[in-house]
């Protein structure tokens, strides 16, 4: 079921990209600043720690380019996502042929109360990011997928090229990891 604030989104969505294929630049502009930060930051969670606003951009670049293949099934952030973390993978796959080390650093989580806060929330971080580490390269995707951006199983089906059912056991798989190795 998608609720008022998809249905509104998906309506602006679409009429951005009706103006900016009748030849509206700021309809792009438009488009690029409601979704960029998300993009940003779903790239953060994928352990994209250089050349953001790159990858960001060429996601951009390469939607806009294929805007024509955009079916609206899903809705316009999801399909961005899937087309973000596809040029993740194709970056590490031909940093890996470069034979670069390819190094996945979350950020740190900020805190704004004192030293003892920002200490435990730096320990918290780095045993999450611990625990991320220890799950397959699906369960991490489906877990930063479900847990940090709060997309659908539906939606997370169509990022990765999955089914819903497969998601969900991932996700499962993934927490219960996550747990068994906090609790560890």
């Amino acid at each position: 079921m998608i609720d008022a604030t998809q249905q509104e989104d998906a309506t602006v969505d679409g009429a951005l990209i009706e103006q900016w294929k009748a030849g509206d630049q700021r309809a792009a502009t438009a488009l690029v600043e409601r979704h960029a930060e998300a993009l940003a930051r779903f790239a953060g969670r994928l352990g994209v720690s250089d050349d953001v606003d790159e990858l960001v951009q060429d996601t951009f670049i390469r939607a806009f380019s294929a805007m024509d293949t955009f079916r609206a099934d899903s809705s316009l952030r999801t399909w961005l996502f899937t087309i973000e973390r596809r040029l993740v993978i194709d970056r590490r796959r031909a940093q890996a042929r470069r034979g670069h080390d390819v190094e996945i650093d979350d950020t740190h989580a900020a805190s704004g109360f004192d030293a003892l806060d920002a200490l435990m929330a730096d320990e918290a971080a780095q045993r999450v990011a611990g625990a991320m580490a220890q799950l397959t390269r699906m369960q991490r995707d489906v877990f930063t997928l479900r847990v940090q951006e709060g997309r659908s199983y539906k939606d997370i089906a169509e990022i990765l090229g999955s089914t819903e059912g497969a998601a969900r056991v991932h996700y499962h798989n993934a927490m219960r990891a996550v747990k068994e190795f906090l609790h560890d």
